[in-house]
């Protein structure tokens, strides 16, 4: 139980629920203080827009929100992260990455996510420095920590802070902590670029990319909320939670869903028996290709950045 002053702090700050009275909230809420002032690179995704939120709260106008775009971003992500900000009244500075145009970011080999994340970084490190701000903050949760996350040696490399992660902050909290502040992303699922559809060792293209988008919205259309369109040349691999299996296979939605993804430019549509699983294309790479990817980072290096 937090004491009366800690509370206090709270509630100056505008955290008056009480569900924010909590160790890890305010140490989240303390350390966006000591910073003064920040960049969040936002994406309108849980973790960045909670980070977001709070930083709104502690800093105001002090705590920027940037949102990167480019060829990987799904354009209904682009929509859905910009209605947010407008809902929490935050002004984004949008600017654009070129990831895209990195021959070691097509090759899409184990690093892809490094070679992103240092654009995004270097793209969004500018921006902080020409308005005079020494911290850029990413959304990275304790979590991240057991994945398979290469963009986290991008990270550690220019610098850029993870206060959710360094408060201790898991997934579970963040959500109940975004639901506690009326964000509409309390419950929202995970939404990776659409790169990260592609196998490991086969180039990214812009066909594919809007492919896969093509294919992704058509299901979500059809009310399937979590879903991943796998694209393995002219094979569609779908993933849905295996919940969601039945319905998939009624045979009206079935029909739909083979019409809108053969529209997409599929020849054959596959359902993954396995269901949906965050990063499965990563089961592929071998453990030399994780550590040449550089997903290995310590908490002693991360200790470096608080």
């Amino acid at each position: 139980m937090l004491d009366p002053s800690s509370c206090a702090r709270l509630q100056n700050w505008g955290f008056v629920d009480p569900a924010f009275l909590d160790e890890r909230f305010l140490r989240l809420a303390s350390l966006l203080e000591e910073l003064e002032s920040c960049v969040v690179a936002y994406s309108g995704g849980v973790d960045s827009t909670f980070l977001l939120w709070v930083a709104r709260r502690v800093l105001g106008g002090r705590a920027i929100g940037v949102l990167a775009i480019s060829e990987s971003l799904d354009r209904s992500e682009l929509e859905g992260a910009r209605r947010t900000a407008s809902l929490m009244g935050v002004a984004l500075e949008v600017l654009e990455t070129h990831e895209y145009q990195n021959p070691d970011y097509l090759r899409n080999d184990g690093a892809r996510c490094y070679h992103c994340k240092t654009e995004l970084f270097r793209v969004i490190k500018d921006f902080a420095r020409s308005r005079g701000i020494l911290h850029v903050l990413d959304g990275s949760n304790a979590e991240d920590m057991d994945d398979f996350r290469p963009g986290l040696r991008a990270r550690n490399e220019q610098g850029v802070r993870s206060p959710l992660l360094e408060a201790g902050l898991l997934k579970v909290a963040i959500r109940r902590f975004s639901q506690a502040a009326g964000l509409p992303t309390w419950d929202k699922p995970a939404a990776p670029c659409l790169s990260s559809r592609i196998p490991h060792g086969t180039p990214v293209t812009a066909e594919k990319l809007r492919q896969i988008e093509a294919a992704e919205a058509a299901l979500r259309e059809l009310g399937f909320r979590v879903v991943r369109v796998r694209h393995h040349e002219q094979v569609a691999r779908v993933e849905v939670p295996m919940e969601d299996f039945a319905r998939l296979l009624e045979s009206d939605v079935r029909l739909k869903v083979l019409q809108a993804i053969h529209q997409a430019g599929f020849l054959f549509v596959a359902l993954d028996l396995d269901g949906f699983r965050s990063g499965s294309l990563n089961a592929a790479l071998s453990p030399e290709q994780r550590a040449r990817a550089g997903h290995l980072v310590s908490i002693t290096e991360l200790g470096k950045l608080s």
